[in-house]
């Protein structure tokens, strides 16, 4: 009975977590609108990243996470693969996949090369010092932390909010997209963003 309490607290502490960061999502997304965001610099998969070197009509889907991240950072990814590869592709060029990583102490560009060749070429993935990543995540609202589990592995994972950010080359936040585990968001965005109105 014990055993099974225990597993019972610490399944719920997870629910908890996990609704926590849900709520701050749909607040951010409904009562703020939308974060200010501006500039994204950073040493890339590709060399040197910056927004600024979009054409006008790209947009980039940004995404925070890590590559050690379970469940949240895969999905997410996927369904950004899984969106432009529906697209006609004249669209698809105009959409520029960009990970953002909030794990610098592991995610070197190699590794960050290595796991996004699993979601396309065309991926991007950048990072870079803790003070840059920090100065960046703030001005998207992005709410991170890092959490040791030194009965893990992994001795240590990085909680993280999951919204996806349409974002132009001069920093202009044009959506955010809230964690779906299924297109249809992501797609809903980029139609009403690309499309002839």
């Amino acid at each position: 009975m014990t055993r099974r309490w225990r597993i019972g607290m610490g399944l719920g502490a997870a629910l908890l977590a996990v609704a926590g960061l849900w709520a701050y999502q749909q607040q951010a997304g409904h009562d703020g609108g939308l974060p200010a965001g501006g500039p994204i610099e950073l040493p890339s998969t590709q060399g040197d990243f910056s927004l600024a070197q979009l054409d006008d009509d790209q947009l980039a889907v940004v995404v925070f996470g890590y590559t050690w991240c379970p469940d949240v950072c895969p999905m997410s990814l996927a369904v950004v693969r899984q969106v432009r590869q529906g697209m006609p592709p004249e669209w698809r060029d105009r959409v520029v996949p960009l990970m953002i990583s909030l794990d610098p102490e592991r995610d070197t560009l190699a590794r960050l090369e290595e796991y996004l060749a699993f979601f396309g070429e065309d991926f991007i993935g950048a990072t870079g010092s803790q003070e840059r990543l920090e100065e960046i995540a703030e001005r998207y609202g992005v709410v991170w932390r890092k959490v040791e589990t030194p009965e893990s592995a992994m001795d240590y994972t990085i909680d993280h909010s999951a919204s996806l950010y349409l974002v132009d080359r001069d920093g202009v936040i044009h959506r955010r997209v809230l964690h779906s585990p299924t297109p249809g968001p992501l797609e809903a965005a980029l139609d009403a963003e690309l499309g002839e109105g």
